[in-house]
């Protein structure tokens, strides 16, 4: 759940009045709070995230991270489905599972999982723009949870020693709207192949929009199988309900409010033989 600031009544507006849905929420360097919409105990007081939105270098106005995306919104309030549980479990003893977000902006899953998994270690990266930085850790310092969250700087497919733990890659790999820029998706797939740890639990989690099309993102999903990922599962789910359907890219046709009802949820492993 999400406490609205001034800058966000005319996206409120528009999704009451039209019934259309915004992909983003706030603007650069406005406050945000995220409550969880379920606490784990319901007798405990509602978990509550204080943000600041992050305002980048005008050189960097194409990374478009001076805003919060309803796909990172969605992402919070569905971690259950990244099965964070069941990865503790198989993890040998002290050693804890390793989180990397990719495109974190003002960090909202990484700060979230912080908070509800202590046991985990938690690295939020974005690219490196100083203000863009600074921000992420602000608020990683202000929500409490800087032992166990590194907000670090992290360019895709440069050298990713910098952000690794010891040396040890990642067991989950997060990431929210990073598909809608075509040229950067085999960069972005480098990425994930030089950040998450070679083993048959490892899983990357891409939550994404449809505002720049579905053509879009199957196209990220044929490049993705080059390079020794496969896609363990596709599917489209609606935003403000509870439908889940197939993915389909037949029905990119739609017009654009109902594009804007759905989000598009890709889990990522490794092939057999990229063991």
């Amino acid at each position: 759940m999400l406490e609205l600031t001034a800058e966000d009544f005319l996206s409120e507006s528009l999704q009451t009045l039209y019934d259309y849905q915004p992909i983003t929420v706030t603007m650069a360097g406005a406050p945000f709070k995220y409550t969880l919409k379920t606490p784990t105990d319901p007798q405990s007081e509602p978990l509550t995230i204080s943000l600041r939105t992050p305002d980048t270098d005008g050189a960097n106005w194409a990374l478009h991270a001076s805003s919060i995306w309803i796909s990172s919104i969605y992402l919070a309030d569905h971690l259950e489905d990244l099965h964070i549980p069941s990865h503790m479990q198989t993890q040998a003893p002290g050693n804890p599972v390793r989180v990397l977000e990719l495109g974190a902006s003002a960090g909202l899953p990484s700060i979230l999982i912080s908070k509800l998994y202590p046991a985990l270690s938690v690295t939020a990266t974005d690219y490196p723009d100083v203000g863009l930085i600074k921000t992420l850790a602000e608020n990683v310092q202000q929500n409490g949870v800087a032992q166990r969250c590194r907000a670090l700087p992290f360019a895709w497919g440069s050298d990713p020693s910098p952000i690794l733990e010891h040396g040890q890659k990642f067991d989950l790999v997060i990431a929210t709207d990073t598909l809608w820029n075509p040229d950067l998706h085999v960069t972005f797939i480098h990425t994930l192949e030089s950040t998450l740890r070679k083993s048959p639990l490892s899983r990357v989690h891409l939550v994404v929009g449809l505002h720049t099309g579905r053509y879009t993102i199957q196209s990220f999903l044929k490049q993705v199988l080059e390079f020794g990922f496969d896609v363990e599962g596709v599917v489209e789910r609606e935003i403000a309900g509870s439908s889940v359907r197939a993915w389909d890219v037949s029905r990119e046709n739609g017009d654009e409010r109902e594009k804007r009802r759905w989000i598009i949820w890709i889990q990522l492993k490794w092939t057999r033989e990229s063991l």
